[in-house]
């Protein structure tokens, strides 16, 4: 079979149905073999807020931008599958469709393994080894072993399936003559956003695919929603250089951003025009502070509340910048134009770097893209352009860094100031923890403590490495191996 299991997404999706002509929302459709028929919006129940009324519920159409379908190896759309991510995204309460984009990317994995292996997704044999489920598991194994997939992409798709096939079941579509799976309950132990441990219950199946973590606190990553590497200073004297090399503007002042305030690159590609509004030239202030998350404009991890503190130096090329005739041209490439609520960043062709989540959740009848932004030009800049030209021109081979990384480096070089207050006896440990707490915008401090033992951590491995290998060295030089050789 040549052809594979696909995802397409659409770029406007709208759920209708077939009425009679006289019916009073009635469009007409003609097909390319001239055949006509009416149909009528789908509407579902939902609320919006009345400045006069409060909120009160409403009737919306089912429609969506980016809409993801998932297709067979043979063109044809997988029903089930496709019902399956329609229902989830009309129970929601809050619609992130790249939630559902993932869902489908998922399915479209597990199409491709039963078109390839020419198993029957609904029929569930006696011997379990022949059911879809477990066979798929062994599959997904042995990918892993294979190394063509890592242990957490096959939780995940794995997770899917068994999440599809528990809504099948429930939803009456699919009676099994044999189980699909075992189940057992089982209990795990989680922290909440304070670092306190709590227990849940949760169901297992004997078909999930169980990854053990371990948390090696000697690695050269922090873990802070993803293992980051912090750039030495070196290193980022580099990736500066190399930006002003580059003459881009624009990815020079998001990796200052970056860097001087630790937000990530949603946070900072969502920010707008009228923050950097005012100038704040003569100004005393030594930063500007910057409310981020639901009901400021810029999106934010979770829609947390939070705060940035930009540096004022940084905050005046901020606003040069948005005066300038280059970030002038390219607002009037945008719909938006001049507006105040203009993201701040926007490409040459006037288009965000980075959607907001307000902006991709409101339908628009005109969308006419088949993916959302979310940075991809950033991350494409980095490892087309930053990266080759860090290892090729200033001679820095091994060198690679992601933008994620750049918060990881912002939390170090804060930590690393702060402990050196402490040494002197300026602030204490306690003190220099919280300031770099907030500043990371850390729920836990446990995660803050990660900064604070990196440095220490780091320099005891490699001591205890150097002093192993000098200890054996010393073994093999006493044992004169070369004239043995």
């Amino acid at each position: 079979m040549t052809n594979k299991a696909r995802k397409i997404t659409l770029s406007k999706f709208a759920q209708t149905k077939v009425v009679q002509p006289s019916h009073f929302e009635a469009t007409e459709i003609t097909l390319r073999t001239q055949t006509k028929y009416h149909i009528a919006h789908i509407t579902q129940n939902s609320f919006e807020y009345d400045p006069i009324y409060g909120t009160r519920e409403t009737k919306s159409p089912v429609q969506f931008n980016l809409y993801p379908l998932v297709v067979d190896s043979y063109g044809v759309p997988w029903a089930e599958a496709n019902i399956y991510i329609l229902d989830r995204i009309k129970n929601s309460l809050n619609v992130v469709m790249a939630t559902y984009s993932n869902i489908a990317s998922d399915l479209v994995a597990f199409r491709q393994f039963l078109d390839d292996t020419n198993v029957n997704w609904v029929t569930f044999d006696k011997n379990k080894l022949y059911r879809p489920t477990y066979r798929y598991r062994a599959y997904l194994r042995t990918m892993i072993e294979a190394e063509k997939i890592s242990f957490s992409t096959a939780r995940r798709r794995m997770s899917t399936v068994i999440a599809f096939y528990r809504w099948l079941k429930n939803e009456g579509l699919l009676k099994p003559e044999f189980p699909m799976w075992k189940e057992s309950d089982r209990f795990i132990d989680l922290k909440n956003d304070f670092g306190s441990t709590f227990t849940k219950k949760i169901k297992s199946t004997d078909v999930s695919i169980k990854v053990t973590k371990s948390n090696n606190p000697y690695a050269e990553t922090i873990n802070d929603g993803g293992l980051l590497r912090p750039l030495s200073k070196d290193e980022q004297i580099h990736l500066l250089e190399a930006l002003s090399a580059l003459k881009n503007t624009e990815m020079l002042l998001i990796h200052l951003l970056g860097l001087a305030s630790g937000a990530r690159i949603q946070t900072i590609l969502t920010m707008r025009l009228h923050h950097v509004f005012t100038n704040m030239e003569g100004s005393e202030l030594k930063e500007i502070r910057i409310p981020a998350g639901p009901s400021t404009g810029i999106d934010t991890k979770n829609d947390k509340k939070i705060v940035l503190h930009i540096p004022l130096w940084l905050y005046q090329k901020l606003y040069i910048y948005s005066q300038s005739e280059n970030a002038q041209v390219r607002r009037k490439k945008s719909l938006l134009g001049d507006s105040d609520d203009q993201y701040l960043f926007l490409s040459n062709r006037g288009t965000p770097y980075y959607q907001s989540k307000a902006e991709i959740k409101h339908f628009h009848e005109n969308f006419a893209l088949h993916h959302a932004k979310n940075g991809q030009t950033v991350r494409q800049f980095i490892n087309d352009k930053v990266i080759p030209y860090i290892q090729n021109q200033l001679n820095n081979p091994k060198f690679k860094y992601r933008f994620h990384d750049l918060r990881a480096t912002f939390g170090m070089n804060l930590t690393d100031e702060q402990l050196e207050y402490v040494a002197r006896g300026q602030i204490s440990l306690h003190q220099a923890r919280e300031f770099v707490r907030v500043r990371m915008c850390h729920e836990s401090s446990a995660t803050t403590d990660l900064y604070l033992q990196y440095r220490q951590n780091l320099k005891h491995i490699r001591q205890v490495s150097d002093s192993y290998n000098d200890h054996l060295f010393k073994i093999v030089t006493s044992l004169d191996l070369d004239q043995k050789l």
